[in-house]
């Protein structure tokens, strides 16, 4: 296993543990890697220092952190399923339609590009980006 830094097209900064340098190529060139801050898939190797040593105390706080988010983010992700209706790559339209009173108002979820994204927030449309993680069960 490998660990290396990443960054998004946002140049948000996270890291990902890979079997080995080509498995990390084969999942961002077929866009799986998402970053945990916006969602983006556009995702590359930042620079990085090689680890030298032991961890220290200071690692494993962060590796504590990073867990506690992980679990945080797997439980909101089962109360968005639960409580909300998955609209697909029809997400766009269907927030609009909720947004203008078109249909009664739902919570809802699915799919939207950055460009459908950056168009919903200029008509006013609220709505927000969880970067979603994927199944560990799959």
């Amino acid at each position: 296993m490998i660990l290396f830094n990443l960054k998004c097209a946002k140049d948000h900064q996270f890291e990902g543990w890979f079997r080995d340098g080509d498995a990390f190529d084969a999942q961002a060139a077929a866009k799986k890697i998402n970053c945990p801050i916006c969602g983006s898939r556009r995702i590359t190797k930042a620079l990085m220092a090689p680890r030298i040593g032991k961890h220290g105390a200071k690692e494993a706080k962060q590796t504590e952190i990073q867990a506690a988010v992980l679990r945080e983010l797997k439980e909101l992700r089962k109360k968005v399923e639960s409580n909300c209706d998955y609209v697909g790559d029809k997400f766009a339209e269907e927030a609009r339609r909720i947004h203008y009173g078109e249909v009664d108002p739902r919570g809802i979820y699915g799919e939207a590009s950055d460009e459908e994204a950056s168009a919903l927030t200029e008509e006013g449309v609220e709505f927000a980006q969880i970067p979603w993680l994927p199944r560990q069960d799959s």
